[in-house]
């Protein structure tokens, strides 16, 4: 067996000084290059052409990137350029058009162009997207139309710009040039899809290549620039170094002096790699083999393998080289071990030192340089640590300049003098056997000895160099967008790979990153497909203490796309951050990420009103639960900031917190205890007394912390409605303790609060200091002045003096009329036991007309009962409606939202309804003949309310949810019990609820005046015997009032001065109005107390059947002859005796089944109200039986 050792080297095929990666052709006016004649293009049936382009100026006419042309046809065959903002492709004399593309200038942009005579139309590709084309005209002559099915071969090209071509000659077209650079054109002969596309960004091409032997560069010669992004796929370094130890057995035996010829012989052969791509040539200095008695079966696997040559075999041994910079160590494999003779030589040139005993150390190494002279430290200094350090033992790994805060940008024209001061970190490995110690003097010893090679000296100082304990990454799962990743264990500069979660034949991987601190690098996710596309998805992300991080990069990845969010998508955010409080521990590297989230989502254009106690007590919670930090810690983002302060109870004397912002829209810069200066915002501070309510010292008490907070974004805490409501014009700052022992509040030493106005304030305004009350609005929050008062204003600033602490701010003309909290628990406790009594005595209701058969069978008592369904669904669902709410769940509560909106309308639809049949009854009394009347009224009253419904759903379904139930709509997500299932959504509530009621009550009311005219009319023509008094009368109006639901329009005026009044009287009138239908359908009616008596009551309370019944019901059957003349001058109002009315019938003597005039008995719908009897009946011809 035999140990050979050496250096390899490897560089492209084409040298680099035929290479052109890593150049570009700067091109501006005339300047073009010119495909070399020897480069043939043959006749192609599909094509690809890719290239890179930096445009500097962009021109108003058309200008051309490149354009290939044949002399025997007039037009262009193949080209690209651009005019204006879009990009325009010539094939075939046919001019393609994209849409506006906006280029940017002095940016790298690779574009495309892939065809195929299969298809119709060529296709562009800009940095791998496709974009849209359309065809603009053509020039294609008629007789060589037909030929446009290959592409020319053996034409002419010109890159930057365009050509004709004259008697064989090119000739430049004026005016036609690009001003920019081109860099990488190559050019294949078939057609790419979009993923090869994309994967050739940095391959060559087959037909045309960008090397110096295919162009004529025309005085226009290739420049370097570094900012290409394939600059170092191939050319930077030129050539890679690597080292081999390569263990072989011979078979059979053979002398050791012909193995080492054999070996030197055969490695100091340049290889050539089978695809071209590569090329291995060893330094004859660097190869020796020894003999060795035996190896270790161990292997030092290579580090991350970014290409791979094919295996070198010979007759005498197999081993396996790689040509990637980042592998030093390749080992041989094979199943045959066998050891050599004893020969002289064999035995007289052992080797002690074998894999099992070769130490492989990391180190990274930090250092300064001094560089005189013309040169690129990019380039140079690879270059000089490879030459610095031993080949044979070191090997130089990831290079990094470390960034200034300002960086030269020099000339081309440098000065030999010029010094330049950089510093850098790489990684070297090393493999020997030597101490930690002797390899770090020893790599020190190498840096320190100076580098001059005439053209530019490096000198080193400041070298740290420090070992790297880790040198792998250890498992972790990643929780993206595209899908949860389990990274496996991987050592460092390894790539690991994991399957795309939704797509697993496509992969991702992730570099395990070494270096002192060995670390994962960001993953590449470009080939998977999302699985989290949405905000509405991360409902599906769970969250762990492991992946917080991750779900908030989703966060913030998923809102980058989203300038507002809507009510749903607010609602999962949020849950997911209090989600991630919740389960984590908030370190100050989470808890910034946590302040982030908050202030994108206020610095977006979301309807945060909903939201404000949620979001602070969000950011409340994050400085609660902060831990990792000593004394004191700032968490800060654009929009806001938090400062926590940890305090010992004996030592605390006073504390003040300011806010700093030069209004450039940057984070705000945070003080503490220190005095307001020029440009501070926000400033407040606490007395000593505060210390009384610190918790008291126990061995489970923990410090007490007081917190400060400042929010940026006024419109947080929006609460008007209109123009004439107050606005906030101060930001917002806060101060809580946290574990305090008692409420912080009526101190005796006031907290101190000064805030800069966003408006400049004329002194004779009104500026009033409030606080954030977060019991106001049913606990939603609003703006309190309690204990808060005006110390100083003046046209910039205004200092507060508050006795609790709280977040305050500054509002300017305050004139809205408050309803504090205790009118909000008495309207509160009015509604549910208003709802309950309703509800108690709408059963009573139904179930007295359904089972009393001669109570129903009349209209206006079926569509009584049909009302009474109506609002007795409505008050049983506004009962459960705030517990079916706290069970969180959404699907329930669009449900109850959905049905308590369904039974709101039937009530309105049905209150219609009965304003209907009282005209139909009242004032058309002659020729109104409606078949299936009440089948009809029923389709309506309940079917209208159902369409309106289920087009509710269908159009927004997320209208519907949980609803907070004050004025100005504010909203929670569902965690909180004392929100209601409700309509959310503005825009459905006033359309769907108001709009529909007014208009129902427009009509009713209108029907409620016509009624009472028509009463009146009746009154004054009726005998002076039968005139009811005006008691009677008000009872009647009273009770078409509750009928009709008038009184819901008490609400349309609740925003008037006097909302407090009639806030009390729409409460107690609405949540009682089925005890009134009650008190004057049941209990004031005559005949619904007979049936009571006949049915329900005993001994002498009873009554029997058939009593009182018919003598009522014998009314109508008497008429009195004298009153024949004066019935034909008034108009008739038919009404038998029914449980709905004690009017008189006017048409005819006889019975009613006898009569011809075939309607439905509409009686009026007048509870208790007694119309005076009419003198006049219909014609005599309408009733033969009369007498």
């Amino acid at each position: 067996m035999y140990a050979l050792k050496g250096t390899k080297r490897t560089s492209t095929q084409v040298e680099t000084s035929l290479s052109l990666w890593g150049k570009v052709a700067d091109l501006t006016g005339s300047s073009h290059w010119t495909l070399k004649p020897q480069v043939f293009i043959p006749a192609l049936q599909e094509l690809t052409v890719c290239l890179n382009v930096k445009l500097k100026v962009k021109g108003f006419s058309t200008w051309t990137i490149f354009m290939y042309r044949h002399p025997e046809v007039q037009y262009t065959e193949l080209g690209m350029g651009g005019k204006d903002r879009r990009l325009v492709v010539w094939l075939f004399g046919e001019e393609w058009i994209t849409q506006d593309i906006n280029l940017q200038l002095l940016q790298w942009y690779t574009l495309c162009l892939t065809w195929s005579h299969t298809k119709d139309r060529p296709a562009l590709y800009v940095n791998g997207s496709l974009i849209n084309m359309t065809a603009a005209h053509t020039n294609i002559p008629p007789v060589a139309a037909s030929l446009c099915c290959q592409l020319a071969p053996n034409g002419s090209l010109t890159l930057g710009v365009g050509h004709t071509i004259n008697n064989g000659n090119i000739e430049i077209i004026q005016n036609s040039g690009m001003l920019g650079k081109i860099s990488l054109f190559r050019m294949w002969g078939r057609e790419r899809s979009k993923e090869e596309v994309t994967s050739l960004s940095c391959t060559e091409g087959d037909l045309v290549k960008w090397v110096r032997d295919n162009w004529d560069t025309v005085n226009c010669d290739p420049i370097c620039d570094t900012s290409l992004k394939c600059e170092t796929q191939l050319t930077f370094p030129p050539l890679r170094r690597f080292r081999c130890l390569v263990y072989t057995s011979v078979i059979p035996k053979w002398d050791v002096a012909a193995v080492q010829r054999e070996m030197y012989t055969d490695l100091s052969n340049t290889y050539t790699d089978p695809s071209g791509l590569l090329r291995l040539r060893a330094d004859s200095s660097s190869i020796y083999t020894t003999p060795v008695e035996s190896f270790s079966m161990t292997t030092i696997s290579p580090q991350v393998v970014t290409m791979t040559s094919s295996p070198v075999t010979t007759s005498t041994f197999k081993t396996t080289m790689t040509s990637s910079a980042s592998t030093q160590l390749t080992t041989l494999e094979t199943s045959t071990i066998s050891t050599s003779s004893g020969t002289e030589e064999t035995a007289s040139n052992p080797i002690t030192r074998t894999p099992g005993n070769v130490s492989e150390l990391y180190f990274e190494v930090q250092m300064n340089v001094s560089i005189t002279g013309d040169c690129d430290p990019q380039q140079v200094l690879p270059c000089w640590l490879n030459m610095s350090l031993p080949d044979d033992l070191m090997m130089v790994l990831d290079l990094q300049l470390l960034p200034k805060t300002e960086r030269k940008h020099r000339s081309n024209q440098a000065f030999m003098d010029e010094v330049s001061r950089e510093s850098f970190v790489f990684q070297v490995q090393v493999l020997t056997h030597l101490d930690q110690s002797e390899i770090e003097n020893q790599i020190r010893n190498c840096l320190q000895s100076p580098y001059d090679n005439g053209l530019f000296s490096i000198t080193a100082d400041d070298i740290r160099i420090c070992p790297i304990p880790v040198i792998q990454c250890a498992a972790e799962a990643q929780q993206t967008l595209k899908g949860l990743f389990m990274w496996p264990d991987t050592r460092g500069r390894q790539n690991a790979t994991y399957p795309c979660p939704k797509d697993p034949q496509y992969s991702a991987t992730r570099l395990c990153k070494l270096s002192q601190q060995t670390h994962w690098m960001e993953p590449n996710l470009e080939d998977c497909p999302p699985v989290v596309e949405t905000i509405a998805d991360l409902d599906h992300v769970e969250v762990t203490p492991e992946n917080a991080f991750d779900v908030l990069k989703m966060i913030k990845d998923l809102m980058r796309n989203h300038s507002s969010l809507v009510y749903k998508e607010l609602v999962t955010v949020l849950n997911k951050l209090k989600v991630i409080i919740r389960v984590s521990v908030v370190t100050p590297d989470l808890g910034q990420a946590l302040i982030n989230a908050i202030s994108n989502i206020l610095e977006s254009d979301s309807n945060l009103g909903p939201f404000t106690n949620t979001i602070l007590n969000l950011t409340e919670e994050v400085g609660d639960k902060m831990v990792g930090y000593k004394g004191s810690y700032t968490l800060g983002a654009r929009a806001v900031a938090i400062s926590v302060v940890d305090v010992a109870p004996g030592q605390f004397t006073s504390l003040s917190f300011g806010v700093l912002s030069d209004w450039s829209g940057n984070k705000p810069e945070i003080f503490i205890n220190r005095n307001p200066s020029d440009g501070t915002v926000a400033f407040i501070s606490l007395p000593s007394i505060l210390q009384n309510n610190f918790p008291q010292n126990g061995l489970n008490q923990n410090q007490p912390r007081i917190q400060f907070q400042f929010y940026a974004n006024p419109l947080l805490f929006k609460y008007q409605v209109n123009e004439k409501e107050p606005f906030l014009n101060t930001f917002v700052v806060s101060a809580s303790v946290s574990n305090a022992s008692s409420p912080i509040k009526d101190l005796h030493e006031e907290v101190q609060v000064m805030l800069l106005h966003l408006q400049s304030s004329a002194h004779d305004r009104q500026v009033q200091c409030v606080y954030w009350n977060f019991n106001k609005n049913n606990g939603h929050g609003g703006w309190d002045d309690h204990g808060c008062r005006k110390y100083n204003s003046t046209a910039d600033y205004t200092t507060c003096l508050c006795d609790h602490l709280t977040h305050f701010g500054v509002l300017l003309d305050v004139a809205r009329t408050q309803l504090d909290p205790l009118h909000e628990h008495i309207l509160t406790i009015i509604t549910y036991v208003g709802s309950g009594v309703s509800s108690l005595f709408l059963g009573i209701t139904i179930l007295t007309y359904i089972a009393f058969e001669k109570l129903r069978r009349d209209y206006p008592s079926q569509i009584l009962i049909n009302l009474s369904l109506a609002l007795l669904g409505l008050n049983l669902m506004f009962l459960v409606n705030s517990w079916l709410s706290s069970w969180s769940v959404d699907s329930l509560c669009v449900a109850a939202a959905a049905l308590l909106h369904y039974f709101l309308l039937a009530s309105f639809t049905w209150m219609g309804l009965e304003a209907v049949n009282m005209y139909f009854a009242l004032v058309k009394v002659f020729n109104v003949y409606v078949p299936s009347y009440i089948l009809k009224f029923c389709a309506l009253g309940w079917g209208i309310p159902l369409v309106i419904c289920v087009v509710v759903l269908i159009v927004n379904r997320d209208a519907y949810g949980s609803f907070s139930g004050n004025a100005e709509y504010a909203f929670q997500p569902l965690d909180n019990s004392d929100n209601f299932c409700w309509l959310q959504d503005n825009v459905t509530y006033y359309v769907s609820v108001i709009a529909y009621a007014g208009l129902i009550f427009l009509f009713n009311i209108g029907v409620f005046v016509v009624v009472l005219i028509q009463i009146r009319r009746m009154r004054f023509n009726s005998p002076a015997g039968t005139r009811r008094g005006v008691l009677q009368d008000l009872k009647g109006a009273a009770s078409l009032t509750f009928l009709l639901g008038l009184t819901w329009t008490v609400g349309f005026f609740t925003w008037t001065p006097a909302r407090v009044v009639l806030l009390y009287l729409f409460a107690g009138l609405n949540t009682l109005q089925g005890l009134f239908v009650f008190l004057f359908h049941c209990l004031m009616k005559e005949n619904v107390r007979t049936q009571w008596r006949i049915y329900l009551c005993f001994g002498r309370f009873r009554l029997e059947e058939h009593s009182e019944w018919s003598n009522s019901a014998s009314v109508r059957v008497h008429a009195k002859p004298k009153e024949k003349f004066l019935r034909a001058a008034i108009p008739s109002v038919r009404s038998v005796k029914s449980n709905s009315t004690d009017s008189t019938s006017a048409s005819s003597d006889s019975s009613q089944r006898d009569s011809f005039c075939r309607r439905p008995n509409l009686d009026l719908f007048v509870n208790s109200l007694v119309l005076p009897r009419a003198q006049t009946g219909a014609p005599e011809s309408l009733n033969p039986t009369s007498g």
